[in-house]
């Protein structure tokens, strides 16, 4: 078996321990802690993003599902310790003690699906320093590739305009865990399904397709290509007809095939699949061919590179589609590839459940962060349903909805709003108490419909593509007093 440069064995065929998905810093400040007896020093992590990806309006929460898996099973191995000794950097204690890991803390998140904003926590940890300090990569590379992922699903489905939008960007995927996850990200978001056959088998996000051009290429002809696959799947039937020669070939042989083999059995459902040339003329002279040959309930699908700016283009250019087919544009975000969420320090807790907010301080006022354990609501109007703002508060006030509330921007303060007739709803939820999941994990068809639902409680100007309306995240005035407090004491409170 070969070894690595350490000596150790490079075994490829056991399962990877998950919790070695670390920063080393993390190791190393956990045996930090350990030895200066911060081991039980009671912590509250936030993690948070700054800005929404492509200039957008809101994001879409998502990733809590594979947190929760990597917190169940969060241990140590013996190889993983005898590892860690052989770096020669820590205690023989502090090893003894990664024996019998597991998390111990509480865990808080706002429900995948969630419409997001900048600055309001995602997910907060509550735990022992060591706990809450070995968890923060997987926190973050589970919350930064499926928000991303999902939120820009989310802005192409919305761009689609009610047509279907599959996801097929497996083979683009940076790795076999993104395109796993990314196709149930993109599911959650709005896609009706997805290219990527094993999310289906795990997740149930409908594995869909049908050809690629290889398969025109191997018969003889583009005729008998269509005809075979016509004949094995007749229910299935969607071809492409763009190998050769779109209008004078493709569609024609299409036609010819749907007549002879689909029409004889009464199957009316079929479809075809335009994978390059001049899509949004192509979608509308095929349209005019198929109704013509009597084939007004054939689908037209198109694919190739696109996004929400090059399918809200065709709408422009009237094309006639009914599907959409996107890769690589929107598994890896391709135009903001990074979602930037953090996981920063905002609270810790003595001994006699004292908690005293603690702050990030930057000549960069985007990286100030919100100190202290919070709450986070959801202010909706009454009458509409629609979203007003969200407001974050300090984790022991409430919000009384039952009369007027004035709501305030905390980088610009003389703005000023009074909030009334609205219900306040709280957003985040427990998912961990004392180690002990607590959440009832939903189905992911429930989730793409709460997903749906939540988009729907926004204004339109908020979901613009350019420019989009800016959402409030307002503080209350307690948690901007301490905020401020803490600022002008460097950050000592």
């Amino acid at each position: 078996m070969p070894e690595n440069k350490k000596g150790f064995a490079m075994r490829t065929d056991r399962k990877l321990n998950m919790t070695m998905l670390c920063d080393f810093y993390e190791l190393t400040m956990g045996n930090g802690y350990f030895q200066c007896g911060f081991k039980d020093k009671i912590t509250y992590f936030d993690a948070f993003f700054r800005s929404v990806p492509d200039k957008g309006g809101f994001a879409i929460a998502a990733g809590l599902e594979q947190l929760i898996d990597y917190i169940e099973d969060l241990h140590f191995t013996a190889e993983d310790i005898d590892y860690l000794r052989s770096r020669q950097l820590f205690s023989e204690e502090f090893l003894e003690y990664l024996r019998d890991f597991r998390f111990t803390g509480d865990i808080w998140a706002i429900p995948e699906g969630t419409p997001v904003f900048p600055r309001e926590p995602l997910v907060t940890v509550r735990a022992r320093a060591i706990e809450a300090q070995l968890i923060e990569t997987f926190v973050l590379l589970t919350l930064n590739h499926q928000c991303l992922v999902a939120t820009k699903a989310n802005r192409i489905v919305r761009a689609a305009k009610g047509r279907a939008v599959m996801e097929f960007g497996s083979r683009r995927a940076q790795g076999s865990a993104a395109a796993i996850d990314g196709a149930r990200a993109a599911y959650m978001a709005g896609c009706v399904g997805t290219a990527c056959t094993i999310s289906d088998q795990l997740y149930g996000t409908p594995a869909l397709g049908t050809m690629a051009h290889a398969w025109v290429q191997m018969f003889d002809s583009e005729y008998e290509a269509f005809k075979t696959y016509c004949e094995l799947y007749p229910t299935n039937a969607t071809l492409l007809v763009d190998t050769y020669n779109t209008l004078k070939s493709g569609i024609p042989n299409a036609i010819r095939v749907f007549n002879e083999v689909l029409k004889p059995k009464g199957i009316t459902k079929c479809g075809i699949r335009l994978d390059s040339g001049d899509i949004a003329y192509l979608t509308r002279e095929a349209r005019k061919m198929l109704d013509e040959a009597g084939w007004e309930t054939c689908k037209i699908t198109v694919s190739n590179s696109l996004d929400e700016y090059l399918i809200r283009d065709l709408w422009n250019q009237d094309a006639k589609i009914d599907a959409f087919g996107v890769g690589e544009r929107l598994i890896t975000a391709k135009s903001e590839p990074v979602f930037g969420a953090v996981y920063k320090l905002v609270a810790v807790e003595d001994e006699n459940g004292n908690v005293t907010p603690k702050i990030k301080i930057s000549e960069n006022v985007g990286k100030i962060t919100v100190p202290h354990f919070k709450k986070l609501f959801r202010f909706y109007d009454r009458e509409t349903g629609k979203a007003i703002a969200d407001y974050l508060t300090v984790h022991d006030e409430t919000v009384d909805d039952s009369g007027v509330l004035e709501i305030f921007d905390p980088d610009a303060t003389w703005k000023r709003k009074p909030v009334y007739n609205f219900r306040a709803k709280e957003l985040m939820v427990p998912i961990y108490q004392g180690g002990k999941l607590v959440y009832d994990r939903p189905g992911l068809d429930e989730l793409k419909k709460y997903c749906a639902e939540q988009v729907d409680t926004l204004w339109d100007e908020y979901k613009r593509f350019e420019n989009p309306q800016t959402y409030y995240v307002d503080l209350s005035q307690k948690l901007y007093d301490i905020r401020q407090g803490l600022l002008h004491e460097g950050g000592k409170f």
